[in-house]
């Protein structure tokens, strides 16, 4: 899956990038300050993943990814500006991000030679948390701590995707089935409210 990946994870950073900036975009924010969370919520996953397996970050050894973070941000920035855009269309990208993400994370932790658990931790990162850094720049409580299956959904993905290679798949179609399972969770999730219980003191 490796020349698969680096599109799908190209691919990943750019959508997140976009999800960046029509999340931001609910702010009265500048030009710098969309980039700069358009970066975050880009690279802010994979990066702390990298930190963890210390490894050399991604984008520092592949500056193609900053660009790709870079022209994505700033080319939604300017769509917005001259289109109407719903405010919750950012929820779309950012379900095909978490997906990506998630898969490509897993399978980076598992070439690295972490066990199957833990590396499925490492996608959920990666697919995860630069959302959560997004949402606290923009003031945000981030999506994985409340509403409609996130961070399960991701998890939920990982371990099919580990599963799969288990059980003997190429890890070119099981990855694709992981993302594509991790997004059509997020999305049903979406449209049918399905939420995880709640944490509920009682008094």
């Amino acid at each position: 899956m490796d020349g698969l990946s680096y599109w799908v994870g190209m691919a990943a950073v750019a959508v997140t990038a976009t999800t960046g900036v029509l999340e931001a975009g609910r702010r009265p924010i500048d030009l710098f300050g969309m980039v700069l969370v358009a970066l975050t919520a880009a690279l802010g996953g994979g990066t702390v993943r990298d930190l963890l397996l210390d490894r050399l970050v991604f984008w520092i050894a592949d500056q193609a990814y900053l660009f790709a973070a870079l022209f994505a941000g700033v080319a939604t920035f300017a769509v917005a500006r001259v289109v109407r855009l719903p405010a919750d269309l950012f929820l779309i990208p950012d379900a095909i991000g978490l997906g990506l993400f998630t898969v490509i994370g897993t399978g980076i932790a598992l070439d690295a030679g972490v066990a199957w658990f833990p590396a499925t931790l490492l996608g959920v990162v990666t697919g995860v948390l630069g959302g959560v850094l997004r949402d606290m720049l923009c003031n945000e409580v981030p999506l994985v701590f409340e509403g409609e299956l996130y961070g399960t959904a991701a998890w939920a993905g990982a371990l099919a995707f580990v599963g799969m290679l288990a059980a003997g798949v190429a890890a070119a179609p099981a990855g694709l089935l992981a993302m594509a399972a991790i997004i059509a969770i997020r999305l049903a999730a979406l449209r049918w409210r399905i939420t995880l219980p709640r944490f509920v003191a009682r008094r």
